[in-house]
């Protein structure tokens, strides 16, 4: 059992320090209060302040160097200041505000800023003060030169190595031939000396995807109440729709984002089937979420972001006021796919129309969830059955159309029902069916028309016969009904009727 952590009055009093064996660490200190580590909730409670710094940059990602297994390695944050640092004074004072709130919690932390990432987590571990740093622009090389090589992120039997040539200081690899180090040591310390002075590149991932377009509203004091919140997002959609309007995009995807003052965050997401702007739907949308927020002991932040966007074509008014569709797209286009009634041809909705059939998908989809809302999609089959297939509402639309110059029932049966049916010849269409125990005469007829089974599949592969002749007949009360023969007249065997739908 060895000292994964250890705080600073077991350092300073008995000088224990991580690695030192638990044993050993008793000894020094008889009192010695001993809880076991926990590295999942360490990694927990690091994202959870990594959400939190969010009220600082939207950019923010965990220090995976500091999250091995190695003992006494120091955990750590990223944060991407860039073009942030005004909103708080300037760097100084952003690192200042967030070293507060830190000790607030009870977290003891450094913090530095510099141009690279290499440069600022070294003067962050080893740079010495106990405040904030700040690196000037063009000052990384000079800030650097002092620290031990250990500030590179290097490995513990690099450093050893490094200390066993004399190499105490980071200077004194400035003037080393790279292709020396390389070949004594290995590619990764000279690649973490560039990566630090800033002469190779050092991509590090979010651990949220930053949104392109986010509006941001702080508070002079805490914010608890539905009413204050609705009004601060009604707010923050005014600020959005502007973002958007100017780049010519609609929000496919909204995260609303409450920045606590105990340091946790809480979220609600909406989605919509179409690139929308408008804040009165979207505030209808984030409405119906807004009462499942807890606000806790209050609010001091929110930020409105749409990470997901898509171009929105111009509207043109008309003298009433009213926008109406411009080219393909239009104020709103339809979900993707449209549904099935309109693929079969059940007339040409217009914008109104497709706005409204939006907006009902937006509020079911995020009421139910988006995957719960359906709709039929064409599928390349001429099997009717097989012909449509139950997708999610926003999926991208199929590759192909619906069958078009075709005749079909408004309401097909889950299944085939057997039916008795006497025609004149074979191929003539019935003159009466019984189906439910109701004998039906059909009064006019129209067919057939024959489908073909799908031979490549196994359930019909070795029947010769496998075909249906489709026939549309009306009995003489009006109803009309979608009739099919499986299979053909052969000599000492009859095939068998079936119902499949019925036509409005």
């Amino acid at each position: 059992m060895r000292v994964a952590a250890a705080n600073r009055a077991a350092a300073v009093t008995g000088g224990i320090v991580p690695g030192l064996a638990l044993a050993d660490a008793r000894t020094r200190l008889p009192d010695l209060r001993v809880v076991a580590a926990a590295p999942e909730d360490d990694r927990r409670a690091l994202a959870a302040l990594a959400d939190g710094c969010g009220r600082y940059t939207p950019w923010t990602a965990l220090d995976s160097g500091g999250l091995g297994a190695a003992l006494g390695a120091d955990y750590g944050l990223w944060l991407d200041i860039t073009g942030c640092a005004h909103l708080f004074g300037g760097e100084a004072a952003l690192l200042e505000a967030l070293l507060r709130r830190l000790a607030g919690f009870g977290f003891a932390a450094r913090a530095a800023v510099a141009e690279t990432p290499g440069a600022a987590w070294a003067m962050a571990r080893y740079g010495g003060g106990t405040g904030c740093i700040v690196v000037p622009p063009g000052g990384g090389r000079a800030a650097l030169a002092a620290l031990p090589p250990a500030a590179l992120r290097l490995t513990a039997a690099e450093v050893e190595g490094l200390e066993r040539l004399g190499l105490r200081r980071i200077e004194a690899l400035y003037d080393l031939p790279r292709g020396a180090l390389t070949k004594r040591f290995d590619a990764r310390l000279v690649r973490r000396l560039d990566q630090a002075l800033g002469h190779l590149a050092e991509p590090i991932s979010p651990r949220r995807a930053v949104a392109p377009y986010l509006a941001r509203l702080a508070f002079a004091e805490p914010i608890g109440g539905a009413e204050a919140i609705a009004a601060a997002s009604r707010r923050l959609l005014g600020a959005l729709e502007g973002q958007l309007a100017r780049a010519g995009r609609g929000a496919r995807r909204l995260e609303l984002s409450l920045y606590r003052v105990d340091g946790t965050v809480v979220r609600a997401e909406v989605g919509t089937s179409a690139p929308v702007r408008e804040p009165d739907h979207l505030m209808g949308l984030l409405g119906e979420k807004l009462d499942g927020l807890d606000a806790g002991f209050g609010v001091e932040l929110i930020t409105l972001a749409a990470p997901v966007s898509e171009r929105l074509a111009a509207a043109q008014l008309d003298l009433d006021g009213v926008a109406r569709a411009q080219g393909a797209q239009g104020a709103q286009r339809a979900p993707a796919g449209q549904g099935a009634a309109g693929g079969a041809g059940a007339g040409g909705a217009g914008a109104d129309d497709t706005a409204e059939l939006g907006r009902l998908v937006d509020r079911l989809g995020n009421r139910f969830g988006l995957r719960n809302v359906l709709r039929f999609a064409p599928r390349q089959s001429h099997v009717p059955e097989r012909a449509a297939v139950p997708v999610e509402a926003l999926a991208p639309p199929a590759p192909w159309s619906w069958p078009t110059g075709k005749a079909r029932p408004l309401r097909l049966l889950p299944r085939p029902e057997a039916i008795e049916a006497v025609a004149m010849v074979p191929d003539d269409p019935p003159m009466m069916f019984r189906w439910r125990r109701v004998l039906h005469r059909v009064a006019k007829a129209d067919g057939p028309e024959r489908i073909a089974a799908e031979w490549w599949r196994r359930a019909q592969a070795g029947r010769e016969d496998a075909v249906r002749d489709y026939y549309r007949v009306e009995d003489e009360q009006g109803r009309r009904f979608w009739l099919y023969r499986d299979g053909l007249y052969r000599p000492g065997a009859s095939p068998h009727w079936y119902l499949h739908g019925l036509f409005g």
